[in-house]
């Protein structure tokens, strides 16, 4: 399955990681990580094949996290309501996120993605 790179063009992080991707010859489906989020059903997927804690798919630096006050409900919510939550608004999930449909890497870190995709 070709790469899919959900992102957030005026992300800087998420401009490295679409140059390294670029630089590196990979090829990938761009999916703008607001106007067209994954779905629940999808994240669910994504989430299950990482082996990363459902925490780590959040933007906790983002604005919408802090104004909803997502840091003290993320203990005790249930994997459920943290799926609806991470599907209900793109800018709440950490990005970039990258996908081969079996594989997964959250945010850009050059030395994960270099050991993950390439």
């Amino acid at each position: 399955m070709p790469l899919t790179f959900y992102w957030y063009p005026k992300c800087g992080t998420c401009r490295n990681a679409k140059k390294w991707l670029d630089e590196h010859h990979l090829s990938y489906k761009e999916i703008h990580i607001v106007e067209n989020p994954p779905s629940r059903a999808e994240l669910q997927d994504i989430y299950e094949k990482s082996s990363l804690e459902l925490k780590k798919f959040f933007n906790t630096s983002g604005q919408k996290y802090r104004e909803l006050g997502i840091k003290d409900k993320i203990s005790t919510a249930s994997e459920d309501e943290l799926l609806d939550l991470l599907a209900s608004d793109g800018m709440l999930i950490k990005r970039p996120l990258l996908t081969d449909g079996e594989r997964v890497t959250v945010g850009f870190k050059e030395e994960e993605y270099e050991k993950m995709w390439l």
